[in-house]
């Protein structure tokens, strides 16, 4: 009798299990964007959130500014594509190379994408870097964006650039996407300047470097 109490238990626990992994995929449910059967307006930011890796995000924001009405847009390939995952045109003739960070809410995009987008404009012939991203940026991110003039799109403004879009105000979206970045230096002359900016030093590093050179 007890046998048959403990084939029943487990395979309550069965059924119960094979229920919970039902429901969780039901929840996980991901948005597949590279058809065409799907209306851009429909997608929201919490679809974006589901998708299963980054190149759903990619090919998201490459039909955006296609259907914003940007020109010379275009996807780059997944694979060497040295930093930039979409390229268009602005509205000054201006083009942009944009790196797309599909990110967990709570994982910053860190400063290694600014980098990557940044050393990637010679090569598109590119005037401006964009990094987008369904997150927040380190503040370490934030300051090389500054100092680079490479704008940041985090969450917050994803979500407006995605509201304005899916009510219909291209215009809105369009504002925010082609806004001026934060710049640190007051001008590019500055960097130029003869003064010497304090930089942190390793002293650590000084004083191991100092040790060895005494004892030659």
């Amino acid at each position: 009798m007890d046998y048959f109490i403990f084939l029943m238990i487990i395979a309550a626990i069965v059924v119960l299990s094979i229920l919970i992994l039902i429901i969780w995929r039901r929840q996980k449910v991901t948005v597949v964007f590279d058809k065409e059967d799907y209306d851009l307006k429909d997608i929201t930011l919490a679809d974006i959130d589901r998708m299963e890796d980054g190149s759903g995000f990619e090919m998201y924001i490459y039909r955006l500014l296609i259907e914003l009405g940007y020109s010379g847009v275009y996807k780059t390939v997944g694979s060497r594509d040295f930093g930039a995952d979409v390229v268009f045109t602005d509205a000054d003739g201006i083009r942009n190379v944009i790196q797309a960070k599909r990110y967990a809410i709570h994982n910053p995009v860190g400063i290694s994408a600014v980098q990557e987008v940044f050393s990637c404009m010679r090569y598109y012939k590119a005037k401006k870097a964009i990094v987008i991203a369904t997150s927040r940026f380190t503040d370490s991110c934030e300051t090389l964006a500054g100092i680079n003039y490479v704008k940041l799109i985090d969450r917050t403004d994803l979500s407006n650039i995605i509201d304005a879009f899916r009510s219909g105000d291209t215009f809105e979206a369009r504002r925010i996407i082609e806004a001026e970045p934060r710049k640190l230096l007051e001008s590019w002359s500055e960097s130029n300047s003869t003064t010497l900016h304090e930089i942190r030093k390793d002293y650590k590093a000084e004083k191991y470097v100092k040790k060895v050179m005494n004892k030659r």
